[in-house]
């Protein structure tokens, strides 16, 4: 399978239709690439409050609002490329009004038949709690992909190990991860965090990111890292874990993945964190104690 992870330079699009073409041309592009699954970024609905006034799309909690008038256009536009393209589509994240002036931040995921379902973020980051307004899912999804079990994990949601690992538990081979990161810092600690669970589930992860800067909106201002997709530092692998990076000038970072040869590769396999994680809950190891130096 072919996945695709977007590096996205956030954009001021002039109205909805703009924003529309562009996700065509782009997805459009990873198909012809020859990708079956497409992520992009979190945040991603929120280049839309570009359409609005500069009261609307400076303010943060004006701009949730506002987009909210675009969401079934934006459901029609991805389940329309899902199915014009043959791509799963992680689009990348919308900020839904869940009722109660509540948001959650929702990941659409779209099949080429049809298909439609979501993750919402589970961890909120700092900038997330502070806006008082947007609140942490409560449910963790694996979904199939023609054949491929994937998971979604939003941006500050993979650096937690145990979601991810309960997605592995249910069969999820691939994690696919929309991410917006501001400063070098938060870039870095997703990628570990991307990294960490390749190794420790034996897994792939596809990591999408936002790019550029965007001094209209508040939140979208400043993007840091690049896409990339990840493997477990094992034989057959890279040493690393880095299958493919975006860089800073890609569009796209894709690579083929192989959940078959990534099982059949345990006959050689340095390490089997996966199969070890049990050995760290043994009843010795639950608990530290302070020794004494004799």
């Amino acid at each position: 399978m072919r996945v695709a992870a977007a590096r996205y330079a956030i954009g001021m699009p002039p109205d909805f239709d703009a924003f529309a073409a562009h996700q065509r041309r782009l997805l459009g592009d990873a198909a012809g690439q020859g990708a079956r699954v497409a992520v992009l970024p979190e945040y991603l609905a929120l280049e839309l409050a570009a359409t609005f006034d500069d009261g609307v799309r400076g303010d943060t909690l004006a701009s949730l609002a506002a987009v909210q008038t675009y969401r079934e256009a934006w459901l029609a536009l991805f389940a329309g490329i899902a199915r014009d393209t043959g791509l799963h589509i992680v689009a990348g994240s919308f900020l839904v009004d869940v009722g109660g002036g509540r948001y959650r931040n929702r990941s659409d995921l779209f099949s080429p038949d049809g298909g439609h379902g979501w993750q919402d973020k589970l961890q909120l980051t700092g900038f997330e709690k502070k806006t008082g307004v947007i609140e942490p899912g409560d449910a963790l999804k694996v979904f199939d992909l023609g054949g491929v079990r994937a998971g979604i994990a939003i941006c500050y949601d993979i650096e937690f190990p145990l979601p991810v690992r309960t997605q592995w538990e249910a069969g999820a081979r691939l994690l696919l991860v929309p991410s917006c990161t501001d400063t070098a810092a938060g870039a870095t600690r997703v990628r570990t965090g991307c990294l960490a669970r390749a190794l420790e589930n034996r897994c792939f992860v596809a990591q999408s990111v936002t790019a550029g800067e965007a001094p209209w909106t508040p939140i979208l201002d400043v993007n840091t890292g690049t896409a990339g997709l990840f493997a477990p530092m094992d034989v057959g692998f890279p040493a690393d874990g880095v299958l493919v990076d975006s860089g800073d000038t890609d569009v796209w970072a894709i690579a083929d993945i192989d959940v078959q040869a990534l099982e059949s590769a345990r006959a050689g396999a340095q390490v089997e964190n996966d199969r070890d994680w049990a050995a760290q809950t043994r009843p010795a190891l639950v608990r530290a104690v302070l020794s004494p130096l004799d």
